[in-house]
């Protein structure tokens, strides 16, 4: 029986049923299909023997997930790159995190610290934002200005701290040297020493600069007080502060310390902070010095740091008419000053080389003040005067 044209180019022809086709109609239709089925992969077995040879080994497995239908060719093969079973997704964020890590690693800030604690999305609030050290170098924290609200807290933060230094001072001797970085600019701001060693004429080029006249606790103290207006002061380090102030010429920190000194002046102190008022050139705490010596003569002769002064000291207390002491007390203390002083220079203490020490300063004692009793006891045993000085 010979194939209409119809049906050989269209399997798929139409059937058409009445409405009055029963199921049991139905049987017919699909044997009807299927022997077109099989009449048309007859007619085409030659053409795929063809497709077969020219794809080779790396076609069968395709061939094999086909189903002809026809010209129709119905591909049962896994579309493996556009779909996938729930089975063979990642079971885990962390998977997913690693894929979109890949992908993005050319994206990354730098990794430091703080930019980690940035890409897990951590408040900086809970990162500690002081210098941390990685490999033995140092890496500044990222983003500390977000946490700081003024500019005080910004500046505050920089005392000490190697961020966004461009100076460092080596201060110091021996042991005791210690290196503090700071910056130019604001230590150009108070003190105008600082103004001219960087901005000046003879401004030095040097990143590090020698401070061994200086104590380290004493040029922190400045430095505090420069970056933050806060004052560290203590009676250990009060008059090296006070020193360091000066040469520095701050004069708001030198005023507090001299401040400080004079309320905790005692008669006990008194002659130490009178020489160190002296050699500082504080002639307001040197005034307050004297005036306690002289209220309080006795206990100030008689405290330890009185042997400690030094000769233009005593002078300067020997010429005062308001001592409020008998002179022959005024004597006994300056025979132990006198002794001390020969141990100082690596004199035996005798008669001479204690009146070679005092020089012009013996002269100021008023002998002719003391009774004859006194004067007896006193000086005439001594062996400073000689007779032609009785």
């Amino acid at each position: 029986m010979k194939r209409s044209r119809t049906s050989k180019n269209n399997p798929f022809h139409c059937v058409k049923m009445s409405s009055e086709s029963s199921l049991s109609d139905v049987p017919t239709v699909v044997s009807r299909l299927h022997n077109l089925r099989l009449g048309q992969e007859d007619d085409d077995e030659p053409q795929q023997n063809v497709n077969l040879a020219t794809s080779g080994d790396s076609s069968q497995e395709s061939v094999r997930n086909t189903q002809p239908i026809g010209n129709v060719i119905l591909s049962r093969a896994r579309r493996a790159l556009n779909f996938v079973c729930d089975e063979d997704q990642p079971t885990s964020s962390t998977a997913r995190a690693g894929e979109s890590s890949s992908s993005n690693v050319d994206n990354r800030p730098p990794t430091n610290v703080a930019n980690t604690l940035h890409l897990e999305g951590r408040s900086q609030d809970t990162a500690a934002l002081e210098n941390t050290s990685t490999n033995g170098q140092a890496t500044v924290a990222y983003n500390w200005q977000g946490t700081k609200a003024t500019m005080r807290e910004r500046i505050v933060f920089l005392f000490n701290n190697e961020i966004l230094s461009d100076v460092s001072f080596i201060v110091g001797r021996g042991a005791q040297k210690q290196r503090i970085p700071a910056h130019k600019l604001v230590l150009s701001s108070g003190s105008a020493v600082f103004d001219a060693m960087f901005n000046g004429t003879l401004a030095t080029d040097s990143s590090e600069i020698e401070v061994p006249d200086v104590e380290p606790a004493a040029f922190l103290a400045v430095l505090l007080f420069l970056y933050t207006d806060e004052i560290q002061i203590d009676p250990e380090t009060v008059m090296t502060t006070l020193y360091t102030a000066k040469k520095y010429a701050v004069s708001a920190l030198e005023k507090h310390c001299v401040d400080y000194l004079k309320n905790n002046l005692t008669s006990d102190n008194a002659f130490l902070l009178l020489t160190q008022a002296r050699l500082f050139d504080e002639p307001q705490l040197a005034a307050v010095c004297l005036d306690t010596i002289d209220r309080f003569t006795t206990e100030a002769l008689n405290a330890d740091g009185f042997t400690d002064i030094d000769i233009d000291t005593l002078k300067i207390v020997l010429e005062r008419d308001t001592l409020r002491v008998r002179e022959s007390k005024i004597f006994q203390a300056v025979l132990r000053w006198s002794e001390a002083e020969c141990i100082r220079h690596r004199l035996p203490v005798t008669p001479e080389n204690q009146r070679f020490v005092l020089g012009s300063a013996f002269s100021l004692i008023r002998f002719p003040l003391m009774s004859k009793e006194e004067f007896t006891a006193g000086p005439a045993q001594s062996g400073l005067l000689n007779y032609s000085e009785w």
